[in-house]
């Protein structure tokens, strides 16, 4: 059948605007559309412990792969496709094992976007799925609970006492404030507030920083350590022979045969964790404190055994004189201290020092699994996985936001956050950060400046409250660093760096450690300040 239709213009029908239309339509609509029975008969039968049949990625599991490798899955997640949907749990024919479900490739793929993972050997990495608990799932969930905490591979600002570092995601370094001791690694030992780059590190990707009295530790993403300031790792104010200021930068030989993800400086003694989960301390082991019996000023670092012999870590902890530590089980994360129980900093009820690492069985009981762990000098916070927060450890100036100054001998849910969902924390010196999962930002404890709620009257905070100053900044914090060493000339200060790579600073800033230039006479800032000139984005 055909048809003409006629089109009209702004002057009346125009002969030229006639079309003339065919039909498309057959005689026979009903068998124009009948169609294959293969078409037909296209099933979705994955579910539960059916067989796959005819799945529509059962042709194309590339796809699929591709798909849950790039999408950086949670290992979690993982789990849940492969126990509700066959196609994901059965062999999926995949090199390097043909015998793995397609999960668990993808588990690997991902693994292998780790710097960490990178570089392990066919061995190291068989030997890690072992203690993780035989699947690469876990792991995956072994490094992601590595990275959680530590932000390992991204973009970290660190608040030490005195000077501070920066490092970008590129693995960029930078630091400025206090460089008595060269421990800016500037090669010079003058002070400066404007942030720069450490020119020596050019070549060298830095995943990580730890920062102590007068001295300062990178590692890199191939496991080194280097360290500059003070090259002595006992108390600070001791007077050491033969004690060394080191104004660049230079590998630490005594760890070269550790592969290296993370370190931790207290006041006393050093900490490294190594890529399979195992800690190490150097120095202060004269009394045992620690679990070996070195000397004060021993160098070479010595295993921490005990429970935590055969228990892989994801992440390490230093306070004052005591040390923290996050380890990874299949059924669960846990926390282990070892050091002084002074103030019941150790978590066990009891202030009792520890010379081996103990399990803290206190989250058992509250029914939490902890996620991030923050030693403080003095108090130790926990962040769980359902986002509740627990302090315990001397209570002074109202650290533990526990609405008083009373020390707790074992971990307590801090009530002030209930309707909070905590993702972060941080424990300085008698101070507590907490950052919630919409980027807000509570603090409690000693109340000076770098507390960030423009008080500069010292007026404590007992319990949470909001950091308005930073809210005002309509930006999403996700990371809060604040200082934690004592006995100095100057107070703390503290880092909140937003989504996007944004950072304030506040505290203390007599010595250029804000990398904000302050006005004349000006030693502080009570409210926080933008810091210029570094991409943490």
């Amino acid at each position: 059948m055909d048809t003409t239709i006629t089109t009209a213009t702004s002057n009346g029908v125009s002969p030229a605007a006639t079309l003339q239309l065919h039909s498309i339509i057959p005689e026979n609509p009903t068998i124009a559309m009948e169609l294959p029975s293969s078409f037909m008969c296209l099933k979705r039968q994955s579910l539960g412990n059916s067989a796959p049949g005819d799945f529509f990625l059962a042709s194309c599991p590339s796809i699929a792969l591709h798909v849950l490798t790039t999408c950086d899955l949670d290992p979690r997640d993982l789990a849940k496709l492969e126990a509700t949907c066959s196609f994901f749990r059965k062999p999926a024919s995949f090199s390097p094992d043909l015998e793995l479900s397609i999960s668990e490739v993808a588990a690997l793929d991902i693994c292998q976007k780790r710097a960490i993972f990178k570089r392990m050997g066919e061995e190291e990495r068989q030997e890690m799925k072992r203690k993780c608990g035989g699947s690469w799932k876990l792991v995956l969930s072994f490094l992601r609970a590595g990275e959680y905490g530590l932000r390992r591979e991204k973009s970290q600002p660190l608040a030490g006492p005195g000077h501070s570092i920066a490092v970008t995601s590129k693995g960029v370094v930078y630091s400025f404030g206090s460089n008595g001791s060269g421990q800016l690694g500037h090669g010079t030992v003058e002070d400066t507030w404007q942030p720069q780059p450490i020119r020596s590190l050019n070549g060298i990707r830095i995943i990580q920083a730890a920062l102590g009295a007068d001295r300062t530790m990178l590692i890199s993403d191939a496991g080194e350590v280097y360290a500059f300031g003070k090259d002595c790792f006992s108390d600070p104010g001791l007077v050491v022979q033969e004690t060394k200021v080191i104004t660049a930068p230079q590998r630490v030989k005594s760890l070269s045969e550790i592969f290296v993800v993370q370190a931790a400086i207290g006041y006393h003694f050093t900490a490294v964790l190594s890529r399979e989960g195992r800690v190490y301390t150097l120095s202060w082991g004269k009394d045992e404190k620690l679990g070996h019996g070195t000397d004060l000023n021993c160098l070479l670092p010595q295993p921490l055994l005990g429970d935590l012999e055969n228990v892989p870590v994801v992440q390490i902890s230093a306070g004052f004189c005591y040390l923290l530590a996050l380890a990874f089980t299949p059924t669960g994360m846990a926390v282990y201290s070892v050091g002084c129980g002074l103030g019941g900093k150790l978590g066990h009820g009891s202030t009792a020092s520890g010379k081996q690492p103990r399990l803290i069985e206190e989250f058992s009981l509250l029914k939490m699994e902890p996620v991030m762990i923050s030693a403080g000098a003095w108090h130790a916070a926990v962040v769980g996985r359902d986002g509740r927060v627990c302090t315990w450890g001397w209570g002074r100036y109202g650290c533990l936001g526990h609405g008083t100054e009373e020390f707790e001998l074992a971990p307590r849910v801090v009530d002030g956050l209930k309707d909070v969902k905590a993702v972060h924390v941080a424990a300085g010196e008698y101070t507590t950060f907490v950052v919630s999962d919409d980027g807000q930002v509570y603090s409690f404890g000693c109340g000076e400046a770098n507390l960030g709620h423009g008080d500069m009257e010292g007026n404590n905070t007992l319990t949470p409250k909001l950091v308005s100053s930073l809210k005002e900044t309509k930006e999403r914090v996700v990371h809060v660093s604040s200082t934690k060493s004592v006995s100095f000339p100057w107070n703390g200060h503290t880092f909140a760096m937003t989504e996007s790579g944004t950072l304030y600073a506040f505290g203390s800033g007599g010595r250029g450690q804000l990398g904000v230039k302050l006005g004349d006479n000006m030693m502080e800032r009570a409210e926080p300040a933008k810091v210029i000139g570094i991409d943490l984005s």
